[in-house]
């Protein structure tokens, strides 16, 4: 057995981690036999040294393998089991569609989110708005809803990738979050764990992303899809633009409502629809559910069409706890904030550019989003109707509607608005497609 010292003292000299080193290191920090030092020195060599697919691969691996892993074939579900990641944004709510337009499809669904943290919203604090919706089950659960709902949107459990979420920890204290590397393998063990047949990854870039610059987002959708083929996993990367909020709401329960309003059709917005179908496309192609792209975005649009996507929405929040008749008395049973108020543009125009990071930042200084880890989140607050680059605005067509708990904050919210629309006397010439590279699989 290699000391964990030396296993370090090898990544910091930059030497390749063998297979049997890195399972060792990780099966010493699931047991507590790596220290916290010990683990933070580790993510500190790979955050310099780097790693290479087959380091990647292996540590992808020992982290999936710390824990349980979910294996569908005992339930022998007609059909396949995948799942779409996002690198987080602004006003995605992606998944909320998604999800149950894949099961009106034929697939199955196991979602494990995550919770928002700085500018970028997550998937579990929207879920956490419908009232009784319970977005942590036990695993027997989990299996139930995914079974017969077809999906089920839920949180990390203890028991699936736990090295993950000391590494998580530790990289969060320590400046290490950014390493491609450890981003991939932290992404990848949790979707190995759910005992995945596809899967597709949205990588964001631009104002409101994780990884803002387009090199940076390209190395790490060519890492994560390079990483889940060679572990097994049949994976394709979209790189999808968030240099603005990607629907047309920002916040909590206010995602929620979009998501119906989508879902049922009342209103959808055009760069929110069109990620929604090319994620979905891929994974419909990869899990061998549709021949080509075109086939795919017809089946996710008839699931729309149809009302079999909204239902399989339903039917997963009931059985998640939540009211069984969510989608028609969706205004009535989320929750709403006591002021709304319009936020106009400083002059008559054009929108020009989005700072997306602004955005995202407005909705926790509404209380909607968290600084830290540890804080609590307002449901109710948040944006409604932003408009997008490329829409006139004018104090009859505002920036958007702000959502908050007292005056005092919708100010706030509203001068920070300001801050983040920039309106020219012309519409751009051209509006940029929100999908901007495809990575992995076939063509």
């Amino acid at each position: 057995m290699t000391l964990p010292q030396e296993i370090i003292r090898a990544k910091r000299d930059g030497r390749p981690l063998s297979e049997a080193e890195i399972g060792e290191f990780i099966a010493g920090l699931t047991s507590g036999a790596v220290s916290e030092g010990q683990a933070a020195a580790f993510a500190m060599a790979v955050f310099f040294r780097g790693m290479s697919l087959d380091e990647r691969v292996a540590l992808t691996r020992a982290m999936t393998a710390s824990g349980a892993t979910l294996d569908w074939r005992e339930m022998k579900l007609p059909g396949p089991v995948v799942d779409k990641h996002s690198t987080g944004g602004v006003g995605d709510n992606v998944s909320l569609m998604l999800a149950p337009m894949l099961a009106a499809c034929g697939a199955y669904v196991p979602m494990i989110s995550g919770r928002g943290l700085g500018h970028t919203g997550g998937t579990l604090d929207k879920l956490d708005s419908i009232p009784g919706y319970v977005s942590q089950p036990d695993l027997p659960l989990f299996r139930k809803v995914v079974a017969d709902a077809g999906c089920a949107i839920i949180g990390q459990t203890a028991d699936l990738a736990p090295a993950d979420r000391r590494l998580y920890a530790i990289r969060d204290v320590t400046a290490t979050v950014e390493s491609i590397a450890l981003i991939t393998a932290s992404i990848l063990s949790k979707k190995l764990a759910a005992g995945l047949q596809a899967l597709v990854m949205d990588v964001k870039t631009g104002s409101g992303a994780f990884m803002p610059n387009l090199e940076g987002a390209r190395d790490l959708a060519e890492s994560i899809a390079a990483v889940a083929n060679g572990a097994g996993l049949p994976t394709v990367a979209l790189i999808t633009g968030m240099g603005e909020p990607l629907a047309s709401a920002a916040g909590n329960a206010v995602e929620v409502l979009n998501a119906v309003d989508y879902l049922t059709g009342a209103r959808r917005d055009a760069r929110l629809h069109a990620v929604t179908l090319a994620l979905g496309a891929e994974l419909l192609i990869l899990s061998g559910l549709a021949r080509d792209r075109l086939v795919a975005r017809a089946a996710l649009e008839r699931s729309l069409a149809s009302g079999a996507a909204a239902e399989r929405f339903e039917r997963m929040v009931a059985a998640l706890g939540g009211p069984a008749d969510l989608l028609a008395r969706a205004r009535d049973l989320l929750p709403a904030a006591p002021v709304v108020v319009a936020a106009a543009p400083q002059r008559r125009g054009f929108v020009q550019t989005i700072d997306a990071r602004e955005i995202g930042l407005a909705v926790v200084e509404l209380g909607g989003g968290r600084a830290h880890a540890s804080d609590s989140i307002d449901p109710a607050v948040g944006l409604t109707r932003l408009a997008g680059i490329g829409a006139e605005v004018s104090a009859e067509a505002p920036l958007a509607l702000v959502h908050a708990r007292d005056e005092a904050s919708a100010a706030a919210a509203i001068r920070r608005l300001g801050d983040a629309y920039r309106v020219g006397d012309a519409p751009p010439a051209k509006l940029a497609d929100p999908v901007v590279a495809r990575i992995g699989g076939a063509a």
